[in-house]
C-alpha cells in the first residue's frame, strides 16, 4: 500500500488482543497510514496485515525509518526495550499500560522522550471514557473514593498481577482527582487461577485526609466497572459499562431551613474510548502538544501499583 501525503505513518508492535484493536482503529483513520504490523509470530502479523491492507514485519528494528509513530502493545516485560528503540530514533510512542516493568525503565523512557522531543503517551484508557464529560466538572476535592473493577477470568494479562493488569486504571483515576501524596497503603491479594495475584483490595490514605478503597478481580462471575466519589455536598457515581453518571448534590437550605438534595442521572453519548485515545495520540503527535497521560503520569501510577504489591508481599 502507498502512503497519502501529509498523513502520519503509524505502526503497531504486537498484534495480540489489544494490538489488533489498535491496528483496526488506525486503519480507519483518514489522517493516518497504517504502514506496519510487527509481531514475533510473523504469520499472525501477516494475517492481520492482509485484513488491513498493510505490511507485516518480524521485529521492531525492521520498521525504523518507515514510521513516524507507533503503538507498543507487547507484553509488559518488553515495553522498555521496544519503546526505547523507537524513541532513540525520534519516533513517537503510545505504550500500553503499565508503562514499563520497573521504575528505572520508566524513568529512562521519559528522559529519552524529553531529549528527543517525542510524544510518550501511556494507554490509560479510562481517561478517554465519555462518562468524564459529565463527572469531571463536578469533582473538586473528593475525600472518599470507592472503585470496583471486576470481570471473569480471560486468560490474558496474567503475566502480571491484577493490580498492574486491571487496578492500575483506577489508580490512575484516583491520582488524577485526589491531588495529594499517598501517606499509607493497606493491601491484600491472593492468586486464584493464575500464579499471580488475581483478586486484590487496597485502601489508600492520603496526606490531605482523603481515602480511596479499590477492589480489582479477574476471577469474578460478573463484570463490574464502577467508581464513586464523595466530597462535601456532592456524590458522583460513574458506571463505565452502562455509560452512566449519577450526581447528587446538597444545595443551600430552603425557606423552611432544611437542606435540599437534588439528584440527576446522565447517560453519556455512545463512544469508543480506544478510538478517542488513539485519535488523541495522533493529534498530539501532529500538533506537538502534551498527551492526556504522559510518561510521568504513567510512572506515577506504576510507582503506586508497585508500592501496593510490596504491601501484599512483604519481604
Amino acid at each position: 500500500m502507498g502512503t497519502r501525503s501529509g498523513n502520519l505513518r503509524l505502526g503497531v508492535v504486537g498484534t495480540g488482543y489489544l494490538g489488533s484493536f489498535h491496528a483496526q482503529k488506525y486503519a480507519a483513520m483518514p489522517d493516518v497510514d497504517l504502514v506496519a504490523l510487527v509481531d514475533t509470530d510473523v504469520d499472525k502479523a501477516r494475517a492481520r496485515a492482509r485484513e488491513l491492507d498493510t505490511k507485516a514485519y518480524a521485529s521492531p528494528e525492521e520498521i525504523l525509518g518507515r514510521v513516524d509513530a507507533v503503538s507498543v502493545a507487547v507484553p509488559t516485560s518488553s515495553h522498555h526495550r521496544v519503546a526505547r528503540g523507537f524513541l532513540l530514533r525520534g519516533i513517537h510512542v503510545l505504550i500500553e499500560k503499565p508503562i514499563t516493568e520497573t521504575l528505572p525503565e520508566a524513568t529512562d523512557l521519559i528522559r529519552i522522550a524529553q531529549r528527543k522531543g517525542c510524544i510518550l503517551q501511556v494507554g490509560h484508557l479510562e481517561r478517554f471514557n465519555a462518562v468524564w464529560a459529565d463527572a469531571a466538572p463536578a469533582l473538586r476535592e473528593p475525600m472518599f473514593v470507592e472503585a470496583h473493577r471486576l470481570g471473569p477470568f480471560q486468560g490474558r494479562g496474567t503475566d502480571v498481577d491484577v493490580v498492574l493488569d486491571l487496578m492500575i486504571h483506577d489508580i490512575d483515576i484516583v491520582l488524577k482527582y485526589i491531588r495529594s501524596p499517598v501517606r499509607d497503603v493497606h493491601a491484600a491479594g491472593v492468586p486464584v487461577l493464575s500464579s499471580n495475584v488475581d483478586i486484590a483490595n487496597v485502601r489508600l490514605h492520603f496526606e490531605n485526609g482523603a481515602v480511596a478503597n479499590l477492589t480489582a478481580s479477574r476471577v469474578s462471575m460478573t463484570r463490574k466497572r464502577r467508581v464513586r466519589f464523595f466530597q462535601q455536598d456532592l456524590y458522583v457515581s460513574v458506571d463505565y459499562d452502562a455509560g452512566k453518571t449519577q450526581i447528587i448534590r446538597r444545595v443551600p437550605e430552603g425557606d423552611h431551613g432544611t437542606p435540599q438534595i437534588l439528584g440527576e442521572e446522565r447517560v453519556a453519548p455512545a463512544g469508543d474510548s480506544l478510538h478517542t485515545e488513539l485519535a488523541s495520540f495522533v493529534r498530539c503527535v501532529k500538533t506537538q502538544t502534551p498527551p492526556e497521560v504522559d510518561g510521568r503520569q504513567g510512572r506515577r501510577a506504576l510507582q503506586l501499583a508497585m508500592r501496593i504489591l510490596r504491601r501484599m508481599r512483604p519481604s
